[in-house]
């Protein structure tokens, strides 16, 4: 009977503002994963809301759900051998740790990225129309504006996105999982 390895799995935890380019990395990073053979899932915030989440508002306690929520299926994935890639925002640091604690009790690799973009190049990309809805008053609660976004005080990377190409960014993301065996 022969063995057959079994693929470490690890989360990949991109945190950041809204338009930062964490979604970006992530699809750059996840399709460069697979194109190595590497099993792969994107876990991207705004999907995770519509259907694991739906319902939830953005107050501190539904976001931490959903940051918890994400993080569950994040460390199931990554337990079982897949590479979680998950771009969320996660504002807030206790979320965040307790994410990576959870990683911690089931000895699964977990790698929090800040995607360090400041907020007035996130205000000028505004991929999403919120930071123009916010300025007219259309929007309350934006994450960085007026909603506190927590940067991680020791991520495993830092990316100063208005300084790096997406390219270039996820080619960095991916150095930190070589650098610690993981691809």
């Amino acid at each position: 009977m022969t063995t057959t390895a079994r693929a470490q799995g690890a989360t990949v935890w991109l945190t950041g503002l809204p338009s930062a380019g964490k979604t970006t990395i992530a699809r750059i990073l996840g399709t460069r994963l697979k194109a190595e053979g590497h099993r792969v899932e994107v876990l991207d915030g705004d999907e995770v809301r519509r259907f694991l989440s739906a319902g939830l508002g953005f107050s501190r306690e539904d976001r931490n759900t959903n940051v918890q929520r994400i993080g569950l299926v994040a460390e199931v994935l990554a337990r079982n051998g897949v590479l979680a890639v998950v771009p969320v925002i996660a504002p807030y640091a206790d979320s965040r740790d307790a994410v990576r604690e959870r990683h911690e009790a089931s000895g699964t690799p977990y790698i929090e990225v800040h995607v360090a973009t400041p907020v007035e190049v996130c205000s000028e990309r505004d991929v999403k129309g919120l930071y123009a809805r916010q300025a007219a008053g259309r929007l309350t609660g934006l994450t960085g504006v007026d909603d506190p976004y927590e940067p991680p005080l020791d991520p495993a990377l830092t990316l100063e996105t208005h300084l790096l190409t997406p390219q270039e960014s996820a080619d960095s993301v991916h150095a930190v999982l070589a650098a610690r065996g993981l691809v």
